[in-house]
This record gives C-alpha cells, structure tokens and sequence, in this order.
C-alpha cells in the first residue's frame, strides 16, 4: 500500500477515449452534492453547479433515485444513507479501520486525549479513523474529512516521501484550499519553504506535530504507520488543545505510547490474518433498466457496481476478479476502471486496482454524521403515508421515554407530542419495549424505584404484573399499550436495533382506540411497523458502520 497516490490514480484533466461518460457525471454530480454545505439540492442547482445539460441531471438523478443512493423529497434531492456504501467499500477493503481502530481507541483511551488516524490522499491527509474524547472543546473532524498536507502534521510525515515530482506538483497547486475540496480547513497560506522543512525534519526524527497549524489552540503529534515495504501507509496522531498542552508537552506526554501504538499498528498490518472483513454488496440493476427504459443510465449503474466490487475483499483486484464479481463482460468493466481510475478513485499496482481515499468524498463524511432521527424520518414518514396514523421514535431516559423524532398524521384529532417530549415509560408501548433490553435481575429493582401513577383505570402499575407484561413483550418483539396511558389512546411499538443486536430506540405507531380491536391493530400495523424499524436500522448500519451508533 504506497504512501501516496499513484500518478496512474491522479486526476487527468482530459479523460481517455474509453472513458465512461455517465459514469463520470454520474460520479461528478455525487461529488457535487456531497460537498456542498446544503444537504439538499433541486435539479436546476445541480444543472447550474455542474454545467450538465438539465436533461442529464434528470437522467443521473433519476438512476442514482431508483438505486437507492439519493432520495427524492418532493422537489428537492438529498443524499441516502446507501450512498455511504461507496466510502463502505474503501474502508472495507483497505482493512484500516478494521486493523488500527481497535489499538487507536486504546491509545485515547490511556493517553485521555483523542486520537486520528490520517491516510496520504495526493495533497492532502484524509481521516480514515476517529477515536474522539467528550469534552466542551472536541476535535470535530470525521471520517473522510481532507485536510492539506502543510497544515497537518500527517501531511509533513507523508511529504517526507515525496519525490520531485510530487513535490512540484504540490508547489504548483499550493494555496488554494478551496479549489483542492480542503473544506475543513479555513484559508490560510504556509510558506512553501516552511513547510518543505517541516517535512524534512519528519524525514528526520519520525514523528511530526501540528502547533496550530489548522486552528487557533489545536496541537497534534503524529508518527508515521508503516507496511512491510517500509511505506507509510498511514500515520496516527494524538490530538489535544492548547488548554492541556503546547505542542512540546503533548510530544513529551504522547510520544512514547504513540509510537508503542505505531508499532502495534505495523504488527497488524503485517499479520492481519486474525480480522476478517464482511464483503461490501455490490447491487444488480439490470431490471431497473426495463422498468425505467431511457431514462435509467445502466452504464452508472455498472460503473457504481464496479467500485462496491473493489471493496469487496481487501488487497488488489483483477480485471478478471472485477468482471467475474460484478457479472459484467471484461470490456464493460475495463472501461469502468479506466474512468474511476482517471478520476482518481482507483489506483494500480501491476495488473491489480484498488479503491483510493478519494472515495470517502462520495458522501461518506455526511452520512457517517447523520444522527439517528435525521436517518428515521424518511421512513416515518413513508410509514405514516402507508397506515395514516403517528409514528414516533424515542429512547430510554431514566424512568421516562423520550422522544426524539415524530411524524404526525393529518387527522383532525392527534396526540400533541413533539420532539423531547417525556412520558413514563412503564405505561407506553415504546417505554416497555425499551425495558425489555434492560437485563432481567435489575427489571423489577428498576420497577419497584420507579414512580407508577394510576393514570387511568387499566394502567398496570404492579412492578411483578409490568415484568412479567414487559419479558412478553421482549420475547414477542412488539408491546402493545391500550388506554393504559390515556383514555381513548392505544400504541405498538417494536424495538429499533444496532450492529450487534442491542436496543437503540423504540418505534411507534399511536392511534385512537376506537379504529378497531386491539387484535385487529396488531394484524393491520405491525407488519409496517417491522418493516419500517427494519429499514431505519439497514440505513444506520450503512451510515455508522465504522463510527458506531449515531447520536439521539
């Protein structure tokens, strides 16, 4: 894995013959949208923007709608959480995330002080890796985050290794951030001199800091993460602020353990055979072109297809392994490669391709940030659509649910619930389901503590009677509430889970009891209802797949 991009994986300014052209809008109109600081976008903007044809912005959003990457919402066009799967693939196939997050989540957790790690993306370094401390005054880099290579200190460490070329090549295009996509990074010119000679010293002594560099009482040190060959294929900083330490006293504090970590890290990368990786999906569009006929742009979808296959397993891929994955004839893929490696999405090594950083700037860094609520209402609302009644989301919080994203239906008579509303959660549906997680031998302490009002004439109120009605409902995957909170109000809820199996957050549908039996609301709802906690915990799995679950 070299230190830096090859000049096979460059940006070209003109593209080759062979060139995918939908392709390459396809993939320019992504880019687009992802970097632009308002998360949704009309097609006349993008036709603007881009200076397609607003014909073909018709067609390539109408393709990227019907695979699942953006999503309509009346006028507007936002990104979907599937399109994480792009920045997925990269991150599934270069292994480091998978290989260096554990041992970088232990260094913040001895050091007391958060902990990047950063990979060379021609100019410039790109988070591949967060493992960020809580505090007032947080690092708020993500995932995918550019920054440029003089006002980092991986970015000294990775021109360490630069050749004259790449060095001129820098000078050329050095001092504007803007036009480089560094969108974190506030403008500000480093004297090439400067910053030569801070790489120099990198070269030197092996490690590197920040003193600054990229905002007022931000300080970083940094050392190099090296393969085999003796490549850097990274470099892992400690970051902190000037409130803590000066860049001299946070080298002082963080050095030696950094390095112990850089070594584990190189361990890793040498003998990764005790980490297996899960295969990125590569989707099939084939029918979406009979249903949608010209408008649907097969050649995107098969270069897209393309790209999710490289991440499919770590290492270089064939043109022949690339073909066979995606079932697509060797001249279709060939071309596929030849555009994304023009683009500087693929790079080369003998006759195999691999996914580069760039990738990550598809709208990775945006979806990985999305929280919770922002990736549940899309479905709430479709879910409210479909049965026409309220949906709702909330959490456990102490003894009470809280609610953290509502869709209201448009009848006359409705709950007057909002976002961050409180209810006990001992007489709600999504309250019961939200226990249901909590383990068996503090349930019924958790009861007994818990205030209980009598709030109508049915509210179970025993703590024996609301363990017993809360393990049912764990067992059964749903609770039902009639007319124990208020009169007249019946509920269902099911649990929204995460990765590994765990309780995130209840989802709800409300309604008035007199719309039928109880037996008939379990019948006629809880089928969307499942799909629809199915559907949110699929996105989430998509966004968060590398940085956890999303805030509430």
């Amino acid at each position: 894995m070299p230190a830096t991009v090859p000049d096979s994986a460059a940006p070209q300014a003109a593209p080759p013959a062979e060139s995918v052209g939908p392709l390459e809008r396809g993939l320019a109109l992504l880019r687009t949208m992802a970097l632009d600081p308002a998360p949704r976008q009309r097609p006349s903007d993008l036709a603007r923007t881009t200076g397609f044809a607003r014909s073909t912005v018709d067609r390539i959003t109408t393709t990227l709608v019907r695979l699942g990457y953006l999503r309509s919402d009346g006028r507007d066009l936002v990104l979907a959480p599937r399109a994480a799967e792009f920045g997925n693939a990269y991150l599934a196939g270069s292994r480091l995330p998978e290989l260096l997050g554990p041992p970088a989540v232990e260094l913040a957790d001895r050091l007391d002080e958060s902990v990047s790690i950063a990979v060379p993306d021609g100019a410039g370094a790109r988070f591949v890796v967060q493992a960020t401390r809580r505090r007032t005054m947080a690092v708020s880099f993500r995932i995918g985050d550019l920054l440029p290579a003089e006002r980092c200190a991986p970015g000294a460490l990775f021109a360490a290794e630069w050749d004259s070329g790449q060095r001129t090549s820098w000078l050329r295009h050095h001092g504007d951030p803007t036009e480089a996509g560094f969108a974190v990074a506030p403008s500000r010119m480093v004297e090439p001199d400067e910053f030569l000679e801070r790489a120099r010293l990198a070269r030197v002594q092996g490690w590197s800091v920040d003193d600054q560099l990229i905002e007022t009482g931000l300080v970083a040190v940094a050392v190099p993460v090296r393969d085999p060959s003796g490549s850097a294929v990274c470099a892992v900083s400690v970051v902190s602020h000037t409130s803590r330490h000066d860049a001299h006293s946070l080298a002082d504090h963080a050095l030696p353990q950094l390095r112990h970590t850089a070594r584990e890290m190189e361990r890793r990368l040498a003998d990764p055979t005790a980490v297996t990786t899960t295969p990125s999906g590569v989707s099939s569009s084939r029918a979406f072109k009979d249903e949608l006929g010209s408008g649907f742009l097969q050649s995107l979808a098969r270069g897209l297809d393309v790209l999710l296959a490289l991440g499919a397993a770590p290492g270089h891929h064939t043109l022949a392994a690339v073909a066979r994955a995606t079932g697509l004839p060797r001249a279709t893929a060939r071309r596929a490669l030849i555009t994304l490696q023009c683009l500087g999405y693929v790079g080369t090594e003998g006759e195999g391709f691999r996914l580069l950083p760039r990738v990550l700037e598809l709208g990775y860094t945006r979806l990985a940030g999305l929280s919770l609520p922002e990736i549940a209402e899309p479905h709430l609302i479709d879910l409210v659509r479909t049965v026409h009644e309220s949906a709702s989301m909330a959490v456990l919080d102490g003894p009470d649910i809280r609610y953290i994203a509502r869709v209201p239906t448009s009848r006359i008579m409705r709950l007057d619930i909002t976002v961050g509303t409180r209810l006990p959660a001992f007489a709600t549906s999504m309250g019961r389901v939200l226990l249901g997680a909590v383990p068996e031998a503090e349930l019924l302490e958790l009861l007994r503590d818990m205030r209980r009002d009598q709030l109508t004439d049915v509210t179970v109120t025993d703590p024996v009677a609301l363990a017993a009605t809360i393990r049912s409902a764990a067992r059964e995957g749903h609770a039902m509430v009639d007319q124990e909170l208020e009169e007249g109000l019946r509920s269902i809820a099911v649990p929204l889970h995460g990765g590994h199996g765990e309780v995130l957050a209840a989802v709800n549908i409300a309604l008035h009891a007199g719309r039928g039996t109880p037996a008939e609301t379990r019948a006629g709802l809880l089928p969307a209802l499942r799909e629809t906690a199915a559907a949110i915990a699929a996105d989430l799995s998509l966004a968060r797949r590398w940085t956890g679950a999303p805030p509430a």
